[in-house]
């Protein structure tokens, strides 16, 4: 299991309580210690470039952004995910316990 999972969010995000929540659920379906998690606010371009974030909401296992591909740009934007369910604002429970047990990212 991760040592820490960070959620990372632009201000206003709307999709950052839907990640909260299904991390909240894919983490009580999985076994072990509980991770820390953190939550962070990236609140502009050029700290989303320094950092490499690559939208909003992400989802950082030990550092890592568990579902990004080395072909995503940088960006301070809204970020979408393909799940079982069709393109959502963030993974689902699923994708994000997958990502769990992988301990690194999808």
């Amino acid at each position: 299991m991760a040592d820490t999972i960070t959620i990372l969010h632009t201000p206003g995000c709307p999709n950052g309580a839907l990640l909260r929540q299904r991390l909240a659920d894919a983490l009580a379906r999985t076994p072990g210690a509980a991770p820390r998690v953190v939550v962070e606010e990236v609140t502009d371009p050029d700290e989303a470039s320094r950092r490499g974030f690559r939208g909003s909401p992400a989802l950082l296992i030990d550092g890592i952004d568990a579902f990004a591909t080395p072909k995503d740009p940088a960006g301070f934007a809204c970020r979408t995910y393909r799940t079982e369910a069709g393109v959502e604002g963030a993974p689902s429970v699923a994708q994000i316990v997958a990502a769990l047990a992988a301990g690194v990212g999808t």
